[in-house]
């Protein structure tokens, strides 16, 4: 057997092979307490060595994917994934629903005078100041997500109170007087984790998250919220609704 340590492509073999395990795991291929393939089984698949197996089984712990158990080998951990649905009318707190632990809580708030470019344009703020939210979420102690939220400052005066005080974006909005809003746009993507969301979602290098770039408008087509939210790829799934079946529904 040709054993390798990286991919042809350059790409670390321990990081493919998490990923392709991640995915069996994650998709139900390979169910809650099944027991994985030996190490040695498992090197001759992927060809490669021991050690670069180890690497990734390594990482699936991390993630709190796989448990080893001495002596007899190593299991699927138990594990929910949260499926998030991305609809006209999408709120996080709906996703998390009554899970017993879940929460979101703030991190900081920044009032940006000279926010991005980016930001400016899409939230139609002119020379006005942005309000950023950074938030984080978990269930049952393990993090799910990292957010990044920007608002017309001027529009939601005193949102990160509220928030800090309610843990939704959408209670705090309905305080301040946003009452309604709907998405307008979002785009997903997958990447690997930069090593600062590594350390803020307790994940092992290498792992994969799913970033969702969102723009929400109140009712009358003014922008509202800017979003840019990392989800942990194996603790959350998402399920992209669509908005033109959804906007008579209730708010």
């Amino acid at each position: 057997m040709t054993t390798q340590s990286r991919s042809p492509s350059g790409y670390a073999a321990w990081r493919l092979i998490a990923e392709e395990l991640r995915r069996e795991i994650v998709g139900g291929t390979r169910a809650p307490g099944a027991k994985l393939p030996a190490e040695g089984e498992l090197a001759e698949r992927f060809g490669v060595h021991r050690n670069t197996v180890r690497q990734a089984m390594a990482a699936l712990a991390a993630e709190h994917l796989v448990v080893a158990r001495r002596g007899s080998g190593t299991f699927v951990a138990e594990h929910t994934v949260l499926v998030h649905r991305i609809g006209a009318r999408t709120r996080f707190s709906d996703s998390l629903g009554s899970r017993g632990g879940a929460g979101r809580r703030l991190l900081a708030s920044v009032v940006e005078p000279a926010p991005p470019a980016e930001v400016a344009e899409r939230l139609a703020l002119g020379d006005g100041a942005a309000l950023r939210l950074e938030t984080a979420s978990s269930i049952d102690g393990l993090p799910t997500s990292r957010g990044t939220h920007w608002f017309a400052a001027d529009r939601v005066p005193g949102l990160a109170e509220r928030f800090g005080l309610d843990g939704s974006i959408t209670a705090a909005l309905r305080a301040v007087g946003v009452d309604d809003y709907v998405r307008a746009a979002t785009t997903v993507s997958a990447r690997h984790a930069t090593a600062a969301e590594a350390a803020d979602l307790e994940l092992a290098a290498g792992s994969v998250v799913l970033v969702t770039r969102s723009l929400d408008t109140l009712m009358d087509g003014t922008p509202l919220q800017l979003g840019i939210t990392r989800f942990v790829a194996a603790r959350v799934e998402l399920d992209i609704g669509h908005a033109d079946l959804e906007l008579d529904g209730p708010a």
